[in-house]
């Protein structure tokens, strides 16, 4: 299915523009959609961007999702936001010459070298290690595995993790023949996508963007 780049981190909290408002008062991002149910904020549609849903349920737990990291050109040193309760966002030191994008997300897993192995599957290239911490890459952002028993929810921060295909069509019929499950397929306004199950719980989204999503 050959995704690209992690496109965004969808999360689930009381207050979607509150928590966009908290983001927005820190980067230069802007809101690129939203909706009753959503805030979809980020530096430009074609970089690395955060989803806050709302969550009629909220305050949610954090379940397997540690932090959210967003990379920061000119910073030099972390800072952490809180965004909801239990709910963090690290501005981190990005590369220099690049702009305000995802960096990583760190998840907590029972199995890290399992973990990697599903991740692999779902098109991630190794990354290297840092100390027990198992690491897969997409593009330029990572997804680190960090050891440990995520407490059990059915009520997680983290509603899916979006990666970017090029083709719709092709990455379904790629989910189709590797027998993945298919949990939902959606066709909006700017994107094509499809929800799969993936590793350790966490629901993954393969989205093609339509040529109006540069617009936006």
């Amino acid at each position: 299915m050959h995704p690209t780049k992690l496109d965004h981190v969808a999360l689930r909290v009381s207050e979607p523009r509150r928590a966009a408002a908290a983001l927005l008062a820190r980067l230069p991002f802007r809101i690129i959609e939203e909706t009753d149910e959503f805030v979809l904020v980020g530096r430009r549609p074609e970089l690395g961007k955060v989803t806050l849903f709302r969550a009629p349920d909220a305050p949610r737990e954090p379940g397997q999702l540690l932090h959210v990291a967003i990379g920061i050109p000119c910073a030099t040193a972390t800072t952490t936001v809180l965004l909801d309760r239990g709910l963090v966002v690290r501005l981190v030191p990005g590369e220099r010459d690049g702009d305000i994008d995802l960096d990583h997300v760190a998840l907590r897993v029972p199995d890290p070298l399992a973990s990697v192995r599903a991740w692999l599957d779902l098109g991630f290239e190794p990354a290297s290690r840092v100390g027990a911490i198992e690491r897969v890459r997409l593009g330029d952002a990572l997804v680190e595995l960090h050891p440990g028993a995520p407490p059990a929810s059915d009520r997680p921060l983290l509603d899916h993790l979006g990666l970017l295909v090029e083709s719709f069509d092709d990455a379904r019929a790629s989910a189709i023949a590797e027998g993945l499950v298919v949990r939902k397929v959606v066709d909006a306004e700017n994107s094509r996508a499809l929800f799969l199950a993936g590793p350790d719980g966490v629901e993954v989204e393969l989205v093609e963007h339509k040529p109006s999503f540069a617009l936006a």
